[in-house]
């Protein structure tokens, strides 16, 4: 089994550090995760992750953790969860847990209030530096866990070491638990195609729309069978460029409601087809 980080320094400016902000080159982050999927297929076994102790949440950092959050969420998820590995979901991702905004004395973070202080010392503005706290800082991902709608998430009754995101009464596990179309709905439901379709286990990768600006698609295949996995990355509603055909096929799943069978995506929207052969 093979973890590996390269995926998730993308968006930093090339060769400086991880608060030197850059926006995510999609086309790179396709070749990342493809050449991994490509060259450990039957000789190694691929730990598939966005988020750790240590990342921000992935919702936030390349989804939309506003008007879209639920849809980038679920896009994220399929995305991962269609490869050939091991998902790990680290707690609060399967909420579409959001990274927090706090004021500067309401981090913990050692490496956060370095960071801080040593720029404020080499003379970067502090709104930038801020900025990129807001993006990246460990913190994002240590915010207690978002149980229910009650004190502190439901965390404690005492005093949590760090303060709860203020969207708790929002995005919380009781909550979602009654929505059939939640995040946590569509993470049962990944996971359950997982353990029912030998293909999502041993079907050999290939990436399409290499380079595309704008989805993220590829196959899984087997012998008996095969699945596309086909991700608007993005907030615009735009046409699939591929040119299959998917009347023989059947919609695993997908995170819009009301699905339909042609060319046309919505915003952050994810299918996956199916095929038996």
């Amino acid at each position: 089994m093979v973890f590996q980080f390269e995926h998730i320094e993308l968006d930093q400016q090339e060769g400086k550090e991880k608060w030197d902000l850059a926006p995510l080159p999609l086309i790179k982050l396709k070749r990342v995760l493809s050449h991994w999927q490509k060259e450990l297929y039957q000789c190694g076994w691929n730990s598939l992750f966005w988020d750790n102790h240590d990342l921000p949440r992935i919702v936030s950092r390349w989804g939309n953790d506003g008007k879209y959050r639920v849809e980038s969420a679920k896009m994220l998820a399929v995305l991962l969860h269609g490869m050939q590995g091991t998902p790990y979901i680290y707690q609060g991702e399967e909420l579409g847990m959001t990274n927090a905004v706090y004021s500067m004395e309401e981090y913990r973070d050692i490496e956060t209030l370095n960071m801080y202080q040593e720029r404020l010392q080499k003379g970067y503005d502090e709104g930038e530096i801020m900025a990129s706290i807001y993006a990246k800082s460990r913190d994002n991902a240590r915010t207690p866990m978002q149980w229910d709608g009650t004190a502190n998430a439901g965390f404690t009754e005492g005093a949590p070491w760090i303060k709860v995101n203020p969207n708790y009464q929002e995005i919380n596990a009781e909550r979602q638990l009654k929505d059939p179309d939640s995040v946590f709905a569509c993470y049962k439901t990944l996971i359950q195609l997982r353990k029912t379709y030998d293909v999502f286990v041993k079907g050999e990768f290939k990436l399409l729309l290499e380079d595309d600006p704008d989805f993220f698609a590829y196959t899984r295949e087997t012998q008996q069978e095969i699945i596309y996995v086909i991700c608007n990355f993005y907030g615009n509603t735009i046409e699939c460029r591929l040119e299959e055909s998917w009347e023989e096929m059947a919609l695993l799943y997908g995170n819009y409601k009301s699905q339909k069978k042609n060319s046309t995506y919505q915003p952050y929207e994810a299918r996956i087809y199916y095929l038996k052969k």
